[in-house]
């Protein structure tokens, strides 16, 4: 069979399972993949390869390659490296990202254009495939691509006709190459994003408006509506194209318990563990605010936990008990929950590579697994929906699942799965007759996530405690039925400190022991370069809207201490652009952000009211943090271009970093009086500098 290197760079997950889609199609096009982790640099040698490489890229929220390719991607940084180091290679790539970030496919991007720097050439176009519209819209139509793609690379007799001859692959315009100069690929704005939301959509709009008009009457389409477990026609006479079936390799046995204690600690992690008390909880924001902020303190004395401003750690949290306990029901399981879980590899799967769940430890109860290891909230991917179909015992359930995992359905599934936020337990409960085993459920429910919050406070000021901070997330999901469900972890946190819960208007005190404190596990996250220059006389901006302020409550408390200890220091200005909805509703942290003010430790304290628009500090009140960066233009272009100061950006990736992104572009191009395209290279290039950073999330 004709080889082929295949290399995955995976955050979450989601590239692996692609990769791992591609390496299982491969056979049936007569092609054989050679599938590993792009971190596995033991089991391959792009500095020896002969056949063709095929890449699929995540990328994190701040536009960096994901963790696994760290290593990779500074290895090929190297400076020293020849033009023509890759000049043997021939390569495809695809990249995912979310063009709701303001780096789209940023990860992708940096080792496309680093590999051609190197002399590598493609064999086929890069696809640029984005979650926020839904990633098969590119990944289905560049997965088909790469066999036409791969047969030419293989006929050609010296391989030197790829780049002249590259296939276009897909005809109907749901991705595309980018046109866009390799000094733009660090950085992509809103205004470049559009024309791929636009593409996106217009496919979801032509399917949607194909299932209006297939030609039933108005009046019968208004009668029955499509749902999560109904389709109308044209969809519902469709001949439909579903995904192979993926090949089952997990065989599982229950065996009875032997009464073993079980802790976190079980959980499987890369990073050490700590088991520390909560030893205050704050409410930060008034009953009547539109979000319930929370401040909570743990007490890392008696570990050898240590962090500084700027860093971010990781919360273990459990799935909420009641979800677990009503999938078990559901799997008609909970007469064995607390029964061992034992693996092991089916002798005759036909999956290639098989092996155990890593994220799944041996021996422990099914109770433990569904609670501590498993996302059970995840959204269902399609090959977990094709192979819940053979599983299904009613026609029209079946057919439904069929629909929804197929082409022709991909409008539904964007609309009734995944932007409804469909779990497991929402399709098992709409699709009765559905029986899976809990093999199937082993297979493809990932792993559950600790969830990263960023530290909000100095070591210096507050000895041996950590805080952080977070808004209590609600959501409606609407599936068969509207359920109002609160964030994994921020639920599961706001439950837990229930009982030691002081009001905003108290006082930050310790918490005198009024109850037991409850201990939560937490693991550092080392990757992290949010944090203060190691000159202090570098001016900074900081950019923090709601719980965006985070970080930067821990640089003040770590400056003042620094002051105090250096009286005679030159210590540069500080920036604050701080937002929120109402001054006197969810103001975070508003009489130490004035006592930081006044001592002159914050120089500059900027702050937005987007509800309250009377009650801005400024002559023109501004609604939003790029408002108020917008009226200081030129003494933030004067920091940035003329001082070599530093702009960090904490918060809401979706709206806020990219508005403030393109905010940033607007006032460098003013005040610098250069065009818009210069003024994004110098962003690239503050970027790249580790002098424009951002710690962003959705």
């Amino acid at each position: 069979m004709r080889r082929f290197l295949l290399l995955y760079a995976t955050q979450r997950g989601q590239a692996k399972a692609i990769a791992e889609e591609i390496c299982e199609k491969a056979v049936a096009h007569g092609f054989s993949a050679d599938l590993h982790c792009i971190s596995e640099s033991d089991k391959y040698d792009l500095k020896t390869e002969t056949a063709p490489l095929v890449l699929v890229v995540s990328t994190t929220g701040n536009g960096d390659p994901p963790d696994t390719a760290r290593k990779f991607v500074k290895e090929i940084q190297d400076k020293t490296l020849p033009a023509d180091f890759f000049a043997h290679l021939r390569y495809g790539l695809l990249g995912l990202g979310d063009s709701e970030y303001t780096y789209f496919c940023n990860g992708g991007k940096i080792i496309d254009k680093r590999l051609r720097e190197l002399g590598a050439q493609r064999f086929c176009d890069t696809g640029h495939a984005d979650d926020c519209v839904g990633l098969e819209l590119v990944v289905e139509p560049w997965i088909d691509g790469l066999w036409a793609a791969l047969t030419k690379h293989f006929m050609s007799s010296r391989g030197k006709q790829e780049m002249n001859g590259a296939l276009t692959m897909a005809s109907n315009g749901s991705w595309r190459t980018d046109p866009m100069k390799p000094e733009l690929l660090h950085i992509e704005s809103q205004v470049e994003l559009l024309r791929l939301d636009d593409s996106g959509r217009k496919n979801s709009e032509v399917l949607e408006q194909n299932a209006v008009n297939g030609g039933q009457s108005n009046a019968l389409v208004a009668d029955c509506e499509s749902s999560l477990t109904r389709s109308i026609p044209p969809l519902s006479q469709a001949s439909l194209h579903i995904p192979a079936l993926p090949p089952e390799y997990l065989q599982v046995h229950l065996q009875e318990p032997l009464g073993q204690e079980e802790s976190q600690v079980s959980v499987t992690s890369v990073d050490p563990i700590f088991q520390v008390p909560i030893s205050e909880a704050v409410q930060l924001t008034t009953n009547d605010a539109i979000k319930t902020t929370l401040l909570v303190e743990l007490d890392i004395s008696k570990t050898d936990f240590s962090y500084q401003p700027g860093d971010a750690f990781n919360v273990i949290c459990p799935n909420n008990d009641s979800e677990v306990q009503n999938l078990l029901q559901r799997l008609q399981l909970e007469d064995r929950r607390e029964h061992r879980v034992l693996l092991q590899i089916k002798a005759d799967t036909k999956k290639k590579g098989a092996s155990l769940p890593q994220h799944v430890p041996e021996g422990c109860s099914l109770q433990f697994i569904l609670t501590w290891c498993l996302e059970i909230r995840a959204v269902p991917k399609k090959a977990f929906l094709r192979a819940l179909v053979d599983y299904t015992s009613n026609g029209a359930e079946k057919r439904r699942l069929q629909e929804l995992c197929s082409r022709q359905g991909a409008a539904d599934y964007n609309r009734f799965v995944r932007d409804a936020r469909a779990s497991l337990l929402d399709l098992l409960l709409a699709f009765p007759s559905c029986q899976p085993p809990l093999g199937l459920l082993l297979e493809h429910v990932p792993k559950l996530q600790p969830r990263p919050y960023s530290c909000a406070s100095s070591s210096l000021f507050h000895p041996g405690k950590l805080r952080f901070i977070f808004n209590v997330v609600e959501f409606l999901s609407n599936t068969a039925t509207v359920v109002l469900r609160k964030g994994v972890c921020t639920g599961w946190l706001a439950t837990l400190v229930e009982s030691l819960l002081q009001p905003h208007t108290c006082a930050s005190h310790a918490n005198g022991g009024r109850a037991l404190a409850p201990e939560i596990s937490i693991s550092p996250r080392t990757t992290n370069c949010f944090h203060l220059p190691n000159d202090p006389s570098v001016p900074i901006v900081m950019v923090g809207p709601g719980t965006g302020i985070a970080p930067f409550i821990g640089f003040l408390q770590h400056r003042e201490k620094l002051q105090e200890q250096h009286p005679d220091g030159h210590f540069g200005a500080m920036w604050l652009f701080f937002g929120c909805r109402y001054k006197d509703r969810d103001y975070l942290f508003r009489e130490e952000l004035r006592r930081f003010h006044k001592l002159g430790i914050l120089t500059h304290l900027k702050v937005s009211f987007s509800r309250d628009a009377s009650a801005g500090e400024e002559e023109a009140p501004a609604k939003y943090v790029q408002d108020n960066i917008r009226l200081h233009s030129k003494q933030v272009a004067r920091v940035l271009l003329q001082e070599n100061g530093c702009i960090y950006v904490c918060g809401d990736a979706k709206n806020m970093a990219k508005d403030v992104n393109d905010t940033l572009v607007e006032i460098i191009s003013k005040e610098a009086g250069v065009e818009k395209l210069e003024a994004m290279k110098t962003l690239a290039t503050l970027k790249e500098e580790k002098r424009y950073l951002q710690d962003i999330w959705s």
